[in-house]
């Protein structure tokens, strides 16, 4: 190889596979959706070929390229697959990468109820008898890859996010900050960087008059500033925020989750999301602000004993 075919920009390729219903559609339409051009279900053994016929003029970037392929491609052989990928991370014009979208089992199944879609390994058995079937193919791929992303907890929002935060093309000039406000009670956002529990201050839930209302709403507010508690966990908090973010920037970091629960993420949470948000904006930040739960309805059942 010659010094200047070493000196022109590498074509950047990504190998998106994983276990059927994993998410691997969503990741592929994310993808495309931040410019990297993207093929499914393409024959690896054909990849040399057509990396080569993409060959661009001498010297110019080409696009990144995003290949997904699963238990379903013609010729699936793990090993195979895996033989081939290394003859290619080997070449200096290259930067492969391969992304294993995984999933637990039992949220697999689910999945799969929920469509009504049969397994393609499954044929007359259930759904289960697939999906292990399928999991120990694909296993010698998820050693391999490069990057393994469990979806078991993810809603296609999360996945969207996650592949966003890895795979965009350009890093943000500055870091991306989220503010989340959400209900323990219906699982912790599972993105989230930083988590504040938000139940040690008392509950509005419990005065009639707030209950209707929500964190967002005057009147909840100033029944959470009256608790002796607040301010000086607020102050703490914001302090630490404000020495944080700058450090997850000088390390690279494009984009910081911070998530603020509560029992049913309608009031405490809501209201500190909020403030924090505000104080995040003075500071010269531009957090963007997300509430889960907010129109959630509101049940003791879910807010515990008074």
């Amino acid at each position: 190889m010659t010094d200047s075919a070493e000196t022109e920009p590498r074509q950047r390729v990504l190998l998106v596979t994983g276990l059927l219903g994993a998410g691997k559609t969503t990741a592929l339409k994310v993808l495309e959706d931040l410019g990297w051009e993207t093929i499914d279900n393409f024959p690896i053994r054909l990849l040399s070929r057509l990396i080569d016929s993409d060959a661009g003029t001498a010297g110019e970037a080409r696009p990144p390229l995003a290949i997904g392929f699963d238990s379903r491609t013609r010729g699936f052989d793990a090993n195979k697959m895996i033989e081939r990928v290394k003859k290619l991370v080997e070449r200096p014009d290259i930067e492969l990468t391969t992304l294993f979208l995984d999933c637990s089992g039992q949220e697999l199944e689910r999945r799969y109820n929920e469509t009504r879609h049969r397994h393609p390994l499954a044929q007359d058995m259930p759904a289960a008898s697939g999906i292990a079937a399928e999991r120990e193919m694909m296993e010698p791929l998820r050693r391999w890859a490069d990057i393994v992303i469990s979806t078991t907890s993810f809603t296609s929002n999360d996945l969207q996010q996650a592949i966003r935060e890895r795979f965009g093309s350009e890093a943000p000039q500055a870091t991306v900050v989220t503010v989340t406000s959400f209900g323990f009670s219906r699982g912790t956002p599972p993105l989230a960087d930083l988590v504040f529990d938000m139940r040690f201050i008392d509950n509005p839930h419990w005065d009639p008059a707030l209950r209707p209302l929500t964190g967002r709403d005057a009147a909840v507010g100033a029944h959470i500033e009256q608790d002796p508690a607040f301010a000086e966990a607020f102050a703490r908090i914001r302090d630490l925020l404000l020495l944080l973010i700058p450090r997850y920037a000088a390390q690279g970091k494009a984009y910081v989750n911070i998530a603020f629960g509560c029992t049913g993420g309608r009031h405490r949470s809501v209201y500190t999301a909020e403030k924090i948000a505000e104080a995040l904006r003075l500071a010269g930040y531009s957090p963007s602000v997300t509430h889960r739960n907010l129109t959630s309805r509101a049940a003791d059942l879910v807010e515990g004993k008074h």
